[in-house]
């Protein structure tokens, strides 16, 4: 949204305008249930929701959800229901979130941390990474981050082939909102995402991990580093951790067998 405010250069003080991008919450249901009030950025709040009930452990694909629809009469289009496949049946109670998720956290809304780690496959051997590519990801990013070019307050994940074709991106001003948005919007579409690349506009963290390996991906990198615990989970899973692409050069932190 637009807002006026002072812009400084130096000393000298002038007055215009700049674009804002939205932040507001959403509550996900599972069975009447109240999961998880994710702050997020308004917009493809279903694929959201399927995202965060596949990255989250709730469900093991997106076969078992069979829609995620608004809640009538909600405010603003802000609470929607998960609605599971016919026959499925999960206790919500066991992945409620003690309390509001914000833009900036994923694991500190866990209602606990024995939640964290929650079941991902180890990755079968493949595919095989081209330097190269992963040397041209940021630049095709950046292209497709029209949020970002508006209000420079966004992050980004995106899919690619290993070819390097971007498959599909989304925006969020929650780092980890937008890679459920993304994994919500390729489930639909093709399960488990084991030949596509995972790369985000800043640093890879654990749950980035994570996220990426329950829902298949094998390989995951960013613009930024990656913590510690990040790469010892992707070396556990067999997946590759790669980060600071910049330039022709970027770190491989585990995995470099794909390489090869």
């Amino acid at each position: 949204m637009p807002r006026r405010i002072t812009r400084y250069s130096g000393s000298v003080a002038t007055s215009s305008e700049d674009l804002l991008v939205a932040e507001s919450p959403v509550e996900f249901r599972l069975h009447g249930v109240p999961v998880a009030v994710l702050m997020r950025t308004p917009g493809n709040d279903e694929e959201l929701g399927l995202g965060f009930a596949i990255t989250e452990g709730i469900v093991i694909g997106p076969h078992e959800v069979d829609s995620v629809t608004l809640i009538a009469g909600s405010n603003e289009g802000d609470r929607y229901a998960i609605n599971l496949a016919e026959g499925i049946t999960v206790d919500p109670e066991q992945f409620a979130r003690n309390f509001f998720t914000s833009s900036s956290c994923g694991v500190c809304g866990k209602a606990s941390i024995d939640a964290v780690r929650i079941a991902a496959r180890i990755m079968k051997p493949g595919p095989h990474l081209d330097p190269a590519v992963i040397s041209g990801l940021p630049e095709t990013m950046y292209r497709s981050q029209f949020e970002f070019a508006e209000s420079g307050s966004t992050h980004a994940a995106a899919a690619f082939t290993t070819s390097g074709e971007l498959v599909a991106l989304f925006e969020d001003i929650g780092r980890h909102n937008a890679i459920d948005k993304l994994v919500g919007h390729l489930a639909r579409r093709n399960w488990p995402l084991e030949r596509h690349i995972f790369f985000v506009s800043g640093r890879v963290s654990f749950e980035m991990v994570q996220k990426a390996a329950v829902a298949g991906i094998p390989a995951i990198g960013g613009i930024s580093g990656a913590s510690d615990l990040a790469v010892e989970l992707g070396e556990e899973l067999k997946m590759t951790v790669f980060g600071f692409v910049r330039d022709d050069s970027f770190n491989v932190y585990c995995g470099d067998d794909r390489f090869a």
